[in-house]
C-alpha cells in the first residue's frame, strides 16, 4: 500500500529497518531519539530489563540524521551466542548487514564482563550539522571520497573564494 521499496532478503530485521527509516527518522527533524529497540535488530545490545522483546538502546536524530547509537552492552555469553547464531542466519540468507558468529568475543564473556554500556559518536555527521550540509562526502577527510566539482567554473569559484 504505500509502496516502500527494499531489496531482498526480507528479513524481519531489515524490513523494521526500513520502516523505521520511512516513518520515524525521516520525522525527527529537531533533536530526538528512538528508545529500546528491538532485540532482532540489536545483536550487541542487553535485553530490556522490563520490555520484553526490547533491548536497552538508544539512538539520537539530529535533522533526519543518527547523531549517536548507545547501549548496555548484553554481557550474558549464552544469549549473545543465540543472538550471533541467529545474525549468521540471515547472513547466509543474504542480509549484508547481518554479523558472524565472533567466538573470541563470546569466549571473552564466558570470563565475564561486568556491566558495560558505550556510546558511539559519528563525528562527520556532528560536521555535517555543525556545517549545514546535507551530503556527507562535503565533510570527509579523505580527499579520494569528496564530490567531484562538476565543471571548471565551479573549481574557479571554489579557488577565488580561497584566494
Amino acid at each position: 500500500e504505500k509502496e516502500i521499496e527494499m531489496p531482498p532478503p526480507y528479513t524481519t530485521a531489515r524490513m523494521l529497518d526500513e520502516l523505521v527509516g520511512e516513518y520515524l527518522e525521516s520525522q525527527l527533524i529537531n533533536p530526538g531519539f528512538i528508545c529500546d529497540h528491538p532485540q532482532i535488530m540489536s545483536p550487541l545490545a542487553k535485553y530490556h530489563r522490563t520490555h520484553p522483546g526490547l533491548t536497552e538502546r538508544f539512538e539520537l536524530f539530529v535533522n533526519t540524521k543518527e547523531l549517536c547509537n548507545a547501549y548496555t552492552e548484553l554481557n550474558d555469553p549464552i544469549d549473545q551466542r543465540d543472538r550471533f547464531d541467529e545474525q549468521a542466519k540471515a547472513k547466509s540468507s543474504g542480509d549484508d548487514e547481518a554479523m558472524l558468529i565472533d567466538e573470541t568475543f563470546v569466549q571473552s564473556l564466558e570470563y565475564g564482563l561486568p556491566p558495560t554500556g558505550g556510546w558511539g559518536l559519528g563525528v562527520d555527521r556532528l560536521t555535517m550539522l555543525l556545517a549545514d550540509k546535507n551530503n556527507i562526502k562535503e565533510v570527509l577527510l579523505f580527499p579520494a571520497m569528496k564530490p567531484e566539482m562538476d565543471n571548471n567554473t565551479e573549481a574557479m569559484a571554489a579557488m577565488s573564494v580561497n584566494a
